[in-house]
């Protein structure tokens, strides 16, 4: 019994604190962010808060401004989940092969998540506006080489790419933890039974990757709608707020015009949206999991 009270004691000790910071920092905000929602107010404590009721999730829905930024979100999302794990799984069956340069190739390919987002951003601008203008103009290819960045539609993406470029070296990891666990007897079975290399990729490495692709899936997910330092620094939201998205617009609304109150029912809606759509794809890719 003593010994159970004192193993009782040490797991408070050591978690008590990290439960309270946590509360301070995260619930409490969050609880207050809640409140404000249903209140018409600019932030300012001077001025005084005027309860609306539920008039600013409603008026959501009306905001063309908001949906826009959210069909952005929804759209560039998909574009880097794809893109980011097919090159993260790709750059993982590279390093994890027989490449003499496969430790220098892990160091260089997850290099670019050690750079902030902001400066990543401000690294590409130069890039496209620069760079790819350059290249443009001495081979001629300049329907491909110009300034993305005062384009509607490529500005998005730029986007995509800058973020590809900075998050496939990080789910790169969690794909070389997937494959160095997968047992070596069961890829010489296959061997032995005469499966080429295709055939093991396909029918074994991948359905064995499950649980990395659970984890990879659900980081590029919430890593995606929640992006805002890339699209600060390499777009501004332009052109014609043509890449503002959702974390941008909510940003915008509240510290930008002033709606404090319209601006947390924007982020309550974000969370709503990113945590349903989120906690959906575990319970799906984990029901396809296979026990070793």
């Amino acid at each position: 019994m003593g010994s159970r009270k004192s193993k009782v004691g040490w797991y408070l000790l050591f978690t008590a604190p990290l439960l309270i910071i946590f509360t301070i920092v995260v619930i409490v905000p969050f609880l207050i962010g809640i409140y404000y929602a249903f209140f018409d107010w600019d932030g300012i404590a001077a001025n005084p808060m005027e309860f609306v009721g539920l008039e600013n999730f409603s008026t959501l829905f009306a905001d063309d401004r908001f949906m826009q930024s959210m069909w952005l979100t929804v759209l560039f999302t998909v574009l880097s989940v794809v893109s980011v794990n097919v090159v993260g799984l790709a750059f993982a069956l590279l390093v994890t092969s027989k490449l003499r340069t496969a430790n220098l190739a892990r160091t260089m390919l997850f290099m670019p998540y050690l750079i902030g987002g902001l400066i990543l951003g401000y690294i590409w601008q130069f890039v496209f506006l620069d760079v790819f203008t350059l290249v443009g103009e001495v081979t001629g290819l300049e329907s491909i080489f110009f300034n993305w960045l005062n384009n509607e539609t490529f500005a998005l993406f730029a986007l995509v790419f800058v973020f590809t470029w900075q998050m496939a070296g990080y789910v790169m990891i969690v794909y070389i933890a997937g494959i160095q666990g997968i047992p070596g007897e069961v890829v010489e079975a296959a061997k032995i039974d005469g499966a080429s290399n295709w055939q093991r990729l396909t029918r074994v490495t991948l359905p064995l990757l499950m649980p990395a692709f659970t984890i990879s899936l659900f980081l590029t997910l919430s890593y995606g709608f929640k992006i805002y330092d890339v699209n600060l620094s390499l777009t501004g939201g332009g052109p014609a707020n043509a890449t503002e998205l959702f974390a941008m617009n909510i940003y915008n609304e509240i510290f930008g015009y002033g709606n404090y109150g319209y601006g947390q029912a924007k982020a309550i809606m974000f969370f709503i949206i990113i945590a349903a759509i989120t906690l959906t794809q575990v319970y799906i890719t984990k029901k396809r999991e296979v026990e070793m």
